[in-house]
């Protein structure tokens, strides 16, 4: 109450008294915006996000994953909250209110979100219980409002924001709830709205790394002729502590290229890290080895479609990213994508544009096309790599070269060794000596154009990685070619996977 009292110009004593009453109501939509793992309030601008340690705004979790084993999708693919992990998985939302119940029974509280979202998130509520049957779907789909009674005793209402589409070419990734205090006037009239509070999410990007990183698992494709390979893996995963996972013939389907079928990374949030499996749209033997044996608990599943027809360009061997790189300036923290296409060539392949549009609006990881199309099979890990270095930036960029090949052929031969056979102990393979490689014109015309189009590559290496030449490894390889579709390596080399049937790291 504030009591008002008028007087008059030279008069003391008051010629009249009012008495003005105030109701002061708070009403508060809150989410993790500091980023701290918790939910708190701030004074920090709710409804606006920007990135960085510095930054703030609420990150939001894809529920890609599928925490009960008996559910045929992934957690999101239904409106219903199976276990106390799934609600792990979301976000929490939570209103405060306080103020006079008289006030609240007479207005209405509605919390509500833009039409453009509701395909994006979902918004579930179980009231004042804790029980997992209480917790409903009340925002998302269909439902693009829900009316909220605040409770007697409670001045909190927690509810739970669930992710259901990554970034992508129509999705910025940004989703906002809101809460409004409508006025209820008299019957026949609108309401009309007194006060407005709203939340700015991100949906987590998906996050790709680098081979540079420390393996935590490893998976290989046991086929009919790669016992011994399976064996020697096995025991590289025992020494470096590693589980190893393998993949029957049954379910490979006789298909030994995992790292073509699937690429792993993972989301993160304040509260929550899931590894995510990234499925191709390549569909080969191992088409159905990512749901039936990788999607499931804290491990979710993302994919993506070639409807155009997929290449051999939409195989993961065709998919790689950096380890963390400052460009210019500009950190990469996280490193940059890099992902083999068809220029400078018109009417070559190129990675399905589904792909391309998803790790594109990632946005973290701004992917780099390299030009790969030279290539017979087309991916940049024939002839690329990084491996850990313990100064300068902390890896070496392995890169093919055919003009290191022939460099070193040439002082094996000044040396005595032109005799050498190439393949010893392979059947049924010819086994030219060094001497008959150096006077192959053919194979050197050929090599000069493949060390071309390495060499291109280098330049966009050096420029979108800021590269200088000490951080780059030349690796003697030679190419032949194709007469049908480009360049084959002529042997195996250190760029090249050397363990195709190697997974995750």
């Amino acid at each position: 109450q504030v009591r008002i009292s008028y007087f008059r110009e030279a008069g003391g004593v008051p010629v009249g008294r009012a008495l003005l009453y105030l109701t002061c109501v708070e009403v508060s939509l809150d989410a993790d915006v500091t980023r701290s793992g918790a939910v708190s309030r701030t004074l920090l601008d709710k409804a606006s996000w920007t990135w960085g340690p510095e930054g703030h705004g609420a990150v939001l979790l894809v529920n890609c994953d599928r925490d009960d084993p008996g559910a045929e999708g992934l957690d999101n693919e239904d409106s219903a909250v199976r276990s106390y992990n799934d609600l792990q998985d979301m976000a929490q939302l939570v209103l405060r209110t306080r103020g006079p119940r008289a006030t609240f029974a007479g207005h209405r509280l509605l919390l509500h979100l833009d039409f453009g979202d509701a395909d994006k998130i979902r918004v579930f509520y179980g009231g004042n219980g804790a029980e997992l049957e209480m917790f409903k779907p009340v925002l998302g789909g269909s439902k693009l409002a829900y009316t909220v009674r605040p409770s007697r005793h409670h001045h909190e209402s927690v509810f739970y924001v669930e992710g259901l589409a990554f970034p992508d070419v129509a999705f910025s990734g940004l989703v906002s709830l809101h809460v409004t205090l409508l006025e209820s006037p008299e019957k026949g009239v609108l309401e009309s709205p007194i006060f407005t509070d709203s939340v700015v999410f991100r949906v987590a990007p998906w996050i790709m790394t680098p081979n540079t990183a420390a393996p935590l698992e490893v998976f290989v494709c046991s086929v009919d002729d790669n016992e011994e390979f399976v064996a020697a893996v096995g025991a590289l995963a025992e020494r470096a502590q590693c589980p190893l996972t393998v993949c029957p013939a049954p379910q490979n389907r006789q298909d030994r290229w995992i790292q073509d079928e699937v690429e792993f990374g993972y989301i993160q949030a304040p509260h929550k890290t899931l590894p995510v499996v990234f499925d191709s749209p390549r569909d080969r033997g191992l088409k159905d080895f990512p749901v039936r044996s990788i999607l499931g608990p804290d491990f979710g599943y993302v994919a993506r479609q070639a409807p155009e027809g997929a290449s051999s360009l939409d195989s993961f061997g065709n998919l790689e990213v950096s380890p963390p790189v400052t460009v210019r300036g500009k950190e990469y923290p996280l490193g940059r994508i890099l992902i083999g296409s068809s220029f400078p060539r018109v009417g070559g392949r190129r990675m399905a544009k589904a792909v391309r549009d998803f790790l594109v609006a990632q946005k973290v990881q701004a992917p780099v096309e390299l030009f790969s199309d030279w290539l017979h099979v087309g991916h940049v890990d024939e002839f690329l790599s990084f491996v850990p270095a313990p100064d300068r930036k902390g890896f070496r960029l392995l890169l093919a070269s055919p003009s290191a090949c022939y460099q070193l052929l040439k002082e094996k031969q000044e040396e005595g060794f032109g005799e050498a056979a190439m393949f010893q102990g392979l059947d049924r393979v010819p086994k030219p000596t060094i001497n008959e490689i150096l006077a192959n014109e053919e194979l050197r015309r050929f090599n000069d154009y493949a060390q071309s189009c390495i060499s291109w590559n280098r330049d966009i290496l050096k420029r979108s990685l800021g590269l200088a030449e000490p951080d780059i490894l030349d690796i003697p390889q030679l190419f032949q070619s194709n007469a049908a579709s480009g360049a084959e390596a002529f042997f195996p080399d250190m760029v090249a996977a050397p363990l195709p049937s190697l997974g995750r790291h």
